[in-house]
């Protein structure tokens, strides 16, 4: 490929990545039931688990007031990392079910634009989702993520990330074994949420179960988000940890999706989505 071509390429990545947002926009507005996964879920999640926080509070003491803190921020930290994971699985299978796949592969559209793309818009379903689960923890508990402290930006940022390699495994799986697997996309967080300590620390899971903890790169992450919303110091140290672990999570995730990708292509797996 010519210089030329190359450049004159690379100037139209962005408006290729402009263009999955505007699509998938389209098709959430043409549906407008799909907000109710983006809102109307994470509200509802506030007030079950809130109220469960709220209860074990009013029992009394410093602790009661503590595990109650971690509760609601773990409700606020878990949806952050749901909604960046399920608007990009969601974006593949609407592809998928409008049998668009074979056509982006022909297209300039490169997978990373793609993904690029369905990350963007993903962000703008994060925006909103946060912004609902925020303000229900705000008016419901009196619970302010803004008081939290500089530290919880870098922790959302983990999770949102975590969110996205999630999504490219499942994106890897279903590629490389069918979209009978679809499932892992609603299911995976779910497996590991009780294993992260989303809610609780680790320590109070059964000993067995410990190990699968400890190389969690989310366990980290939602440990350190319990800190900050209970007002301790800010965990920069487990905040490094989680971050080195997140990136090669992001790493792996990324040459995975892309080895299914080759395979997908190669032994014309496509076919099964014309």
């Amino acid at each position: 490929m010519s210089a030329a071509r190359m450049t004159a390429a690379a100037g139209s990545a962005p408006r290729r990545i402009a263009a999955v947002v505007v699509r998938h926009w389209y098709v959430t507005r043409r549906s407008p039931y799909r907000f109710v996964d983006v809102a109307v879920w994470p509200v509802f999640d506030m007030l079950l688990y809130g109220s469960i926080a709220m209860y074990v509070r009013q029992a009394g003491g410093d602790a009661a007031t503590r595990t109650a803190l971690s509760v609601v921020a773990g409700i606020v930290m878990w949806h952050v990392m749901y909604q960046s994971q399920i608007a990009v699985s969601a974006s593949f299978f609407e592809e998928i079910y409008a049998r668009q796949l074979p056509s982006l592969l022909t297209t300039p559209l490169r997978p990373v634009e793609w993904v690029a793309g369905a990350a963007l818009q993903g962000l703008i379903r994060v925006g909103v989702g946060i912004a609902a689960v925020t303000v229900a923890a705000a008016v419901l508990f009196s619970f302010d993520l803004t008081d939290s402290g500089g530290a919880i930006v870098p922790v959302m940022a983990l999770l949102l990330l975590t969110g996205w390699a999630v999504a490219l495994i499942v994106m890897g799986v279903v590629m490389f074994l069918g979209s009978g697997t679809e499932t892992l996309a609603f299911t995976l967080l779910f497996i590991v949420l009780p294993l992260s300590g989303a809610f609780y620390p680790v320590s109070v899971l059964p000993e067995a179960i410990r190990p699968v903890s400890a190389v969690l790169p989310t366990t980290y992450t939602f440990s350190a988000a319990r800190a900050v919303a209970t007002g301790d110091p800010s965990p920069w140290g487990e905040i490094g940890v989680a971050a080195l672990a997140t990136a090669a999570l992001m790493v792996a995730a990324f040459a995975f999706a892309t080895f299914s990708l080759q395979v997908f292509q190669r032994r014309g797996f496509v076919s099964r989505y014309q």
